[in-house]
């Protein structure tokens, strides 16, 4: 597994304030520390496909996430669906097959693709190199 550049790193906190500008009556305080996570590769987790790393998980903030997924070729974590969620991916590295509502387009690294609530989506690995992008979602409060 390749390290993520500086680039990506800042990609990761770009999209990540994208989702986070409505932080109202934020009560805990943060030290640096809990502020910075650095990619380690004790910490994914496998899939069927290949691994998942949390950036930030549901629990970290008030459910915005950031996870990078990383797929085999021609491979998927699952088929197409939808949820109450609208969420954001970002082609970190390879190439991507992006379903959205009944239509496809392939594309390449530094491509985000934006997911709006209750479409049907999803997105598959369509090189012959490892997929490897973000997810940028916050989940609802149950």
């Amino acid at each position: 597994m390749k390290s993520l550049s500086q680039k990506n790193i800042s990609v990761i906190f770009f999209f990540f304030l994208l989702v986070s500008f409505n932080v109202k009556g934020q009560e805990k305080t943060y030290t640096i520390q809990e502020c910075v996570n650095t990619f380690s590769e004790d910490k994914t987790v496998k899939t069927k496909v290949g691994y998942q790393y949390w950036f930030a998980d549901k629990d970290f903030l008030d459910g915005r996430t950031i996870k990078m997924s990383v797929v085999a070729p021609g491979k998927s974590t699952h088929a197409p669906h939808k949820h109450i969620e609208d969420e954001f991916f970002y082609v970190l590295e390879g190439t991507a097959k992006f379903y959205l509502n009944g239509k496809e387009v392939i594309v390449k690294e530094n491509t985000s693709l934006y997911c709006p609530s209750f479409s049907m989506h999803g997105i598959s690995n369509a090189g012959v190199t490892e997929l490897k992008y973000l997810v940028i979602k916050k989940y609802q409060k149950k």
